[in-house]
């Protein structure tokens, strides 16, 4: 191997040592102690669901229905509206989308694990 081709070979291995070696993806999710936190991509930093919630909402105007335990009324929902249910069990996002309310994560696909959070799994029932 020729030296230029070994001086090349040290720097590229020299760059590769400052490249993280796990990149967070927006919506990624850890559990730490007690703490469920999201990866927020826009903040670059992990934060609560809920907060990651609302900061989603909020970049779209915010949540259309606010956030209670009763559904708004049907004919006046439109889609991408958006509510935060509150269940016995904790809260989700709910986001209108081809005619129905959905969990937010079933439309914008962040993480499976968010179905499982809060009151996510029972919004349903």
């Amino acid at each position: 191997m020729s030296l230029s081709k070994i001086g090349l070979t040290l720097l590229l291995l020299s760059f590769s040592a400052l490249l993280p070696v796990h990149a967070e993806e927006h919506g990624e999710m850890r559990v730490s102690g007690q703490n469920t936190e999201i990866w927020d991509q826009t903040l670059m930093q992990w934060i609560g669901v809920e907060r990651f919630w609302l900061n989603y909402a909020e970049s779209k105007g915010g949540l259309t229905w606010g956030r209670g335990s009763e559904y708004p009324e049907y004919s006046q929902v439109r889609e991408f509206d958006l509510f935060l249910v509150e269940l016995e069990q904790g809260n989700c996002l709910m986001e209108f989308f081809h005619n129905r309310w959905r969990r937010a994560n079933d439309v914008r696909r962040w993480n499976d694990q968010l179905n499982h959070y809060g009151g996510c799994p029972h919004v349903f029932d």
